[in-house]
């Protein structure tokens, strides 16, 4: 299987597929995070931590990127808003999408299937 590898900037040599999401998740540390953030017009703030480290603590658990709607579940808990208004939050943070953006910026593989909320 021939396929391609994008590499962070020289100080970073991580492997990534032609989409730009980790072959290794255990690659991501908050450095990376924030270049491949940079990568996709974001600058990380105080807001987008807490959706970055939920999403990471539930790969480490589970070895699986959590669905969006575990997600908007964690933001309407953390934030005492309904889940409406919590799928709002999650797109003002990453407008491109939960899986454009917060799953490769998370440091997932790229999903196969994917409910995108």
């Amino acid at each position: 299987m021939n396929q391609a590898v994008n590499k962070l900037s020289t100080e970073y040599q991580i492997a990534r597929d032609p989409d730009g999401y980790l072959f290794d998740p255990l690659d991501w540390n908050e450095a990376v995070a924030c270049q491949l953030a940079a990568e996709e017009g974001i600058e990380l703030n105080e807001a987008h931590w807490p959706v970055l480290r939920y999403m990471r603590e539930r790969w480490t658990t589970n070895r699986i990127a959590p669905d969006v709607r575990h997600v908007m579940e964690f933001l309407a808990r953390e934030l005492g808003i309904d889940k409406k208004a919590a799928k709002t939050h999650l797109y003002k943070l990453f407008p491109y999408g939960y899986v454009k953006q917060a799953c490769k910026i998370a440091g997932m593989q790229r999903p196969r299937v994917w409910s995108t909320g």
